[in-house]
């Protein structure tokens, strides 16, 4: 894991500069090349093979080929063993497998490789330079391009360091008051885009440039297997995908959390690693009276490390602590994030780092496997929809006159993309309530999930509306938002975070699950509603007595509590205030919303910490 930068011209001092403000990101060793109109940069996490001959940027056996790259490639010593009967190997490290993969196959390489990365290469004979981002999006990749030349970075403040115009993309900040999250390409800064997850970009020796996607949709079409054979299949993919990422030469370690999730990878591993793990969890320093609430996580955790015997970290977060933190974890994103939990994050990446230089952690079952409460409703609305149409109006009449509209609204949606709109974003109404009028842009988010997610959708078994949802969370919520803020949050203290959930293989067969395995109904669980039960049986093994059945809750901080005391002052002095970034805003409209919540009138967390954390990266990235 490390930090990638680089520009279509040649400059040692700019280049330089760029590792140097990406140096957390790759603690162990620095270096840098220019030659042929091109400079390329890297900061290394050293992971596997840790000698200096390892370093990049790296050159091919011949020298016409150089790599700079960020990442872990887990199907390596297959390639390895594969592509040494023509290649003479030099190092025993991931990176030089790319090479010799780009040697033989040229850009089709990245269909022969399974892992997390983000790399640029610069092949001196073509004089192009290819940028690449894995298919799950889950490493990051930005770029600037004025027709002239191209910049890149493995985050915003390499670019940065740049001359460019720091400029605020209203188209941006539209879809992030809707979305919460900025979806790819975009970024908040009107000149930086985000390379999209499973695409590749080529650079031209003139400077002429080609963006394509690369990695192909997972089929939605129900497996043939029986459900036996399917939960067996899943559990088989998933021991080897842990097998995998357990590979480094440095100590390994597990985020834990009091989910299924994490708890099956810390089983997994056990079971794999013979030898006790290092877990490390988050509580919330709060009264008793809200302990239950916001710490039954915490609990669970311990209690799962004591049952796997690990060595467990706990990381208490308190108000001080997070307010303290708050500016670091602004710089560290790069761009504003409504997540709260980002702080949370940070913290404990910074005690995790303390001990090991890898964690795994358990991101992606609930995109995979259905564990969110907007799937098994939209699965509950989907036979809701079978039935017939004067019972149904005879159903939505009685609920309007309880006072329930808005479900009526959203169970009457017909078309699947509007569907998915009501249910992820928020109003229009109430986005053009927090916007100066002047950059209001109604229809936006539609046009653009059209165009970027719902062109892609693959067909489904019976017009499956839940698959299709949740390929376009996985394409969307997962990548922009997820994997996004994790990435940030552990490289700020040069921690690598693996998901093994994500591997490749265990998505493309998760899509092809039939939907009433994952939202299976019974009423004689502690939760009514079961999302993920196949893939909860298939890791039974590994999921402690009172890890099984748990209901399914959220992951989040009490910071709207905290905005209600301990942070009240702080988050008033930024609403109330005179940035420049206030052009942008309604704040009247916003300060009405703060008094709501503030007197506990009103719920309005997400958007309160989103404008919050807008404003203060607008200070502080200096945006003119």
């Amino acid at each position: 894991m490390c930090a990638i930068n680089g520009f279509t011209f040649e400059n040692s001092e700019i280049i330089q500069k760029m590792n140097l403000t990406t140096k957390h990101r790759g603690p162990d060793a620095s270096s840098f090349w220019c030659g042929h109109g091109v400079s390329l940069g890297h900061n290394r996490l050293s992971i596997i093979d840790l000698s200096e001959e390892a370093n990049q940027p790296m050159w091919d056996n011949e020298k016409k080929i150089v790599i700079t790259y960020n990442g872990e490639i887990y199907n390596f010593p297959e390639l390895r063993e594969q592509l040494s009967l023509e290649y003479s190997f030099s190092t025993k490290s991931d990176t030089e497998v790319i090479l010799a993969a780009y040697k033989k196959w040229g850009i089709e390489c990245v269909n022969y490789l399974k892992g997390m990365f983000a790399f640029a290469i610069f092949d001196t004979r073509s004089q192009d330079l290819w940028l690449v981002r894995d298919p799950m999006g889950i490493k990051p990749l930005y770029y600037f391009n004025d027709g002239e030349k191209t910049i890149f970075s493995s985050e915003i403040k390499g670019i940065l360091e740049h001359p460019i115009k720091r400029s605020v993309d209203t188209d941006a900040l539209n879809m992030y008051l809707s979305l919460y999250y900025i979806p790819s390409p975009l970024t908040m800064f009107e000149d930086i885009k985000k390379l999209p997850a499973g695409h590749l970009m080529r650079v031209g020796k003139n400077g002429d440039t080609e963006i394509k996607k690369y990695w192909k949709e997972p089929s939605l079409i129900d497996t043939k297997l029986s459900y036996n054979d399917t939960k067996e299949k899943l559990r088989n993919i998933f021991d080897k995908s842990v097998s995998r990422q357990l590979v480094s030469d440095r100590p390994v370690g597990v985020f834990l959390s009091g989910g299924m999730d994490s708890t099956a990878v810390l089983g997994a591993t056990s079971k794999l690693h013979n030898k006790p793990s290092k877990t490390y969890s988050i509580k919330f320093d709060v009264n008793k009276e809200h302990n239950e609430k916001f710490n039954t996580d915490a609990v669970l955790a311990k209690k799962t490390a004591e049952y796997y015997g690990t060595e467990h970290n706990e990381v208490t977060m308190s108000p001080e602590s997070a307010l303290e933190a708050l500016p670091s974890v602004i710089r560290h994103l790069g761009e504003p994030n409504f997540n709260p939990t980002a702080i949370a994050q940070h913290l404990l990446s910074k005690e995790a780092k303390r001990s090991v230089a890898v964690v795994l952690g358990g991101d992606g079952g609930d995109e995979l496997f259905g564990g969110y409460p907007r799937y098994y409703y939209s699965f509950l609305l989907s036979k809701y929809k079978k039935i017939p149409g004067l019972i149904r109006k005879t159903f939505e009449y009685a609920l309007n006159k309880t006072g329930n509209e808005q479900l009526v609204n959203k169970i009457s949606i017909d078309n699947d993309l509007d569907r998915v709109l009501a249910l992820l974003s928020q109003s229009q109404e109430k986005v053009s309530a927090l916007l100066n009028k002047d950059i209001v842009k109604k229809g936006l988010l539609r046009g653009h999930f059209k165009e970027e997610y719902f062109a892609n959708v693959k067909s489904t078994q019976d017009d499956d509306f839940v698959k299709k949802f949740m390929q376009v969370d996985r394409q969307s919520w997962l990548i922009d938002e997820s994997l996004f803020r994790t990435d940030a949050m552990t490289m700020s203290f040069g921690l690598e975070q693996r998901v093994p959930i994500l591997d490749e293989d265990l998505v493309n067969f998760s899509a092809q699950i039939p939907t009433k395995w994952m939202m299976h109904l019974s009423f004689n669980k502690p939760s009514s509603f079961q999302g993920k039960d196949i893939w909860g049986n298939a890791i039974k093994d590994y999921l402690p007595k009172h890890m099984r059945y748990q209901p399914k809750r959220g992951w989040f901080s009490p910071m709207a509590k905290w905005m209600r005391d301990d942070f009240k002052q702080p988050v008033e002095e930024i609403l109330l205030s005179d940035s420049p970034a206030m052009k942008y805003l309604d704040q009247e409209n916003i300060i009405k919303l703060w008094e709501e919540h503030k007197s506990g009138k009103g719920y309005h967390l997400n958007t309160v910490w989103a404008v919050v954390t807008f404003v203060l990266w607008y200070n502080s990235f200096d945006i003119s």
